[in-house]
């Protein structure tokens, strides 16, 4: 799977800006006491959300939410597009070609540059009125990979509680309860009783006030 299987893969901006938001309230969850891979911040910018993944091993991706449109990036450091191929790091062929010029302003945000260069072997754009995720003309020989086979799992899964209990159970070596899962990821207010069945150590009143700092809905007490 490369950039050209995500495109079809990935499901429409509203559907994706919920499973994020989901995906980082089930991570901030599952992760107490520690913090989570998964973050939505809502208002990155004025008007933009961005929903980010960091997996402490040098691999990362972003999705952000502009009124413009949605733009997607990931990297993976071992994939055979990663920039560190060559000794003057360079975008693989076509990764940027054809990306909007009301997206292409995140490519250059500073929060995704690396010594002064974009770090990206995936990425793709939505732009606001279209009807399909588009990517540059980027093309592999077989066996050759971007990373995008597994970056956005989470995101493209049909069976988004069973990738997610799959992740956090290898992740954190512990059980995870599909059922609150799933109670999350379709967006079922936040109640006591799916927090302890995710965590026996996470503070409700803490997990809520985030669920409604990312606007997830909680139930009244």
């Amino acid at each position: 799977m490369t950039v050209h299987d995500l495109v079809v893969s990935l499901p429409a901006p509203d559907e994706l800006r919920a499973r994020c938001r989901s995906l980082a309230l089930l991570d901030a969850i599952v992760s107490v006491p520690f913090a989570a891979d998964h973050v939505y911040e809502v208002d990155w910018r004025p008007g933009v959300d961005l929903a980010f993944m960091e997996n402490g091993s040098g691999d990362q991706y972003a999705v952000v939410f502009d009124p413009a449109g949605v733009f997607l990036y990931g990297f993976d450091h071992e994939s055979d597009a990663t920039p560190w191929r060559e000794e003057d790091r360079a975008h693989w062929p076509g990764l940027l070609d054809g990306l909007p010029a009301a997206l292409a302003q995140y490519a250059e945000a500073p929060e995704f540059v690396f010594l002064d260069f974009f770090d990206a072997t995936v990425c793709a754009w939505f732009e606001t009125g279209s009807t399909s995720w588009q990517c540059g003309p980027v093309e592999f020989a077989d066996g050759e990979t971007d990373g995008a086979d597994w970056l956005f799992r989470l995101l493209t899964e049909a069976d988004g509680a069973g990738a997610f209990v799959g992740f956090a159970e290898d992740y954190h070596e512990c059980s995870v309860d599909r059922a609150a899962v799933e109670a999350v990821l379709k967006g079922v207010p936040l109640d006591r009783r799916t927090v302890a069945a995710l965590s026996a150590t996470a503070d409700f009143d803490v997990i809520a006030t985030r669920a409604r700092a990312l606007g997830y809905p909680v139930a009244d007490s």
